[in-house]
């Protein structure tokens, strides 16, 4: 079964990559309005993921 929380974050990261801009203007260090709000998204997702994944780790 497939875990949801971190199919969100895979699907924010696909959703960042598919994403177009006219010109374009992501890049690394700088993003335009929606390429920065998918990598938000995307970064909020993953840190989640993340943070349980670390809580689930033995001692």
């Amino acid at each position: 079964m497939s875990d949801p929380l971190y199919r969100r974050y895979q699907d924010g990261l696909d959703a960042y990559r598919q994403h177009t801009c006219t010109p374009p203007e992501c890049t690394l260090s700088a993003r335009c309005a929606e390429g920065q709000r998918l990598w938000d998204q995307f970064t909020r997702a993953q840190d989640a993921y993340l943070k349980r994944q670390r809580s689930q780790q033995p001692t």
